[in-house]
């Protein structure tokens, strides 16, 4: 009888609570798996959006991305080089442990260390240090008008589990280095790690203690992430109720998707491109010897005319691309719609560059890198340049690879070309100019420049944007840049992505232009 009347006292106090607001279990699906746990350690996309179910920043993006408090509550700037924050008191680790400035200085410098992948989000930073157990200083080499923005991904570590389970310094990915902090994890965010089963499952719990629970806008308690690399595998799971939600749906599948499930889409902040190995005395994966043809512009271009943009748009993403012709996407603070425009595809004025530059049909082959589990139809996409570049009479081999192989390759300078995709988190141009167009130098400089594009004129201008607080004087050097490197030829930009999600008829989501699902946002019905 006693235990008639607990089980009585549980439902009728479960039916006290809302339907949509229930513990409920999410399980989701993409193409490839998280690169690492360690969040300072590989700056992908999924991957940071796996250390942000764990980790937290001083600083975060509400749902419309404007910067809101997280770990710190409040800040302001004592002079033009000096941010001054306040942290939020009474928060804990995962562990137990409390989070204090020390946690905030150790992780700031830990982003900034050699092994570290997030040194374009620390950009400009001196140092940090602490004032007392709730207040840190961050010291810039000049003024940062980004310097918020950047900190939205700067997630804060313990520095006492760091030290004892030696991971004081981020995990060496591109060298496949194998650290405590890549497969185990101890943060402050909404979730906890509960197990990690590289390319077969990580499985994350609600943290109970989280000191933003009482804010808490979804009803996801538990989140299951299974990679599914096959297309036609993630539809069949998402319309078998196997799994509730796929980031990367199929182009070819979305019409049916929207039948029989849902799809929501948008516009992402990420653009995919081209780079090209300009700095070798020869290309590492060619026939051709003693000299290195991308260094000419006149070959570079002809590769970019001989890209039907159009017609990628058209048979390879089903109209879920914009092509572009700069290296920054329309949210992009120093995007214009003039700099947007491509210059039109043209077979013959690509192969009449060739035979300037000496190569007739087939006297110019490469070996094109690419992934087959990171972007919309990333492979797919280089089948068809491939193919372009064939009709103008250059023969490209495609290498296609799971991420977890190729980004350790791009990122190690072993790639005569590649394609790339750069999202902008900060959603100011100078991400992008600054990693991807900046000669090679200290910290962020040049950090994703892996075809070492290199023009002293645009590096000259760039190293003036990072400090420059007039908006307009800015707004027209970021301009310069973009127009210098197209007429370079520097990359070859090809599109915009359009991310659709799909998710069960039961699921509502917070669509995200930086392509990032939200678990505490998420609701199951």
């Amino acid at each position: 009888m006693k235990r008639q009347k607990l089980l009585t006292a549980a439902l009728a106090a479960a039916l006290l609570v809302p339907v949509g607001l229930q513990a409920k279990t999410l399980r989701w699906a993409s193409q490839g798996d998280i690169l690492t746990l360690d969040p300072h350690a590989q700056n992908e996309g999924m991957t940071i959006a796996a250390s942000s179910y764990v980790y937290e920043p001083l600083v975060e993006y509400d749902k419309d991305f404007n910067l809101v408090p997280a770990l710190a509550v409040a800040w302001e700037q004592p002079d033009p080089n000096t941010w001054r924050f306040k942290l939020r008191e009474g928060v804990k680790f995962h562990d137990g442990a409390p989070f204090t400035a020390d946690d905030v200085v150790f992780s700031i410098e830990r982003a900034m260390a050699p092994t570290s992948n997030f040194k374009a989000y620390v950009n400009g930073v001196k140092g940090a240090k602490k004032i007392d157990d709730y207040t840190v200083e961050i010291e810039t080499f000049g003024p940062n008008p980004i310097l918020l923005r950047q900190l939205t991904n700067v997630f804060i570590m313990n520095k006492d589990w760091s030290e004892k389970n030696n991971v004081l310094q981020p995990q060496d990915f591109s060298a496949k280095q194998e650290t405590f902090s890549a497969r185990n994890t101890n943060g402050t965010g909404p979730y906890k790690l509960d197990s990690r089963e590289v390319d077969v499952r990580t499985v994350y719990s609600e943290n109970e203690n989280w000191w933003n629970k009482a804010n808490k806008q979804g009803n996801v308690t538990e989140v299951i992430y299974t990679p599914i690399k096959q297309n036609a595998t993630r539809t069949a799971a998402l319309l078998s109720g196997e799994v509730d939600f796929v980031l990367d749906p199929p182009a070819q599948d979305l019409k049916r998707l929207s039948e029989q499930a849902k799809v929501v889409e948008g516009n992402e902040y990420r653009t995919i491109y081209l780079g090209l190995d300009q700095a070798s005395p020869e290309l590492k994966y060619s026939s051709v010897k003693g000299k290195n043809p991308f260094a000419d512009p006149k070959v570079r271009e002809a590769l970019y005319l001989a890209i039907d943009v159009d017609a990628i748009k058209r048979a390879v993403m089903r109209g879920s691309s914009s092509p572009t012709g700069t290296m920054i996407a329309p949210q992009v603070n120093g995007w214009s719609e003039a700099l947007s425009e491509r210059v039109p595809a043209n077979l013959d004025r690509a192969k009449a560059l060739l035979q300037e530059a000496g190569y007739g049909p087939g006297e110019l082959d490469f070996t094109l890198d690419c992934p087959n589990n990171r972007y919309i139809n990333d492979e797919a996409i280089c089948q068809a340049i491939v193919g372009m570049w064939a009709k103008a009479g250059v023969k490209a081999n495609l290498n296609a690879m799971p991420r977890a192989t190729y980004f350790p390759k791009v990122q190690s300078y072993d790639s005569s070309a590649y394609l790339f995709g750069w999202g902008v988190p900060t959603f100011d141009a100078l991400y992008t100019l600054q990693s991807l167009i900046r000669s090679k130098g200290e910290g962020a400089d040049g950090s994703f420049n892996f075809g070492q594009y290199s023009n002293p004129k645009v590096d000259e201008l760039i190293d003036n944007i990072k400090t420059e607080t007039d908006d307009a004087k800015r707004t027209a050097q970021i301009q310069e840049v973009l127009k210098l490197h197209a007429a370079d030829f520097g990359h070859i930009p090809l599109h915009d992505q359009v991310i659709p999600w799909a998710m069960g008829k039961n699921v509502d989501v917070v669509h995200r232009a930086d392509n990032r699902l939200t678990p505490q946002w998420v609701t199951v019905h």
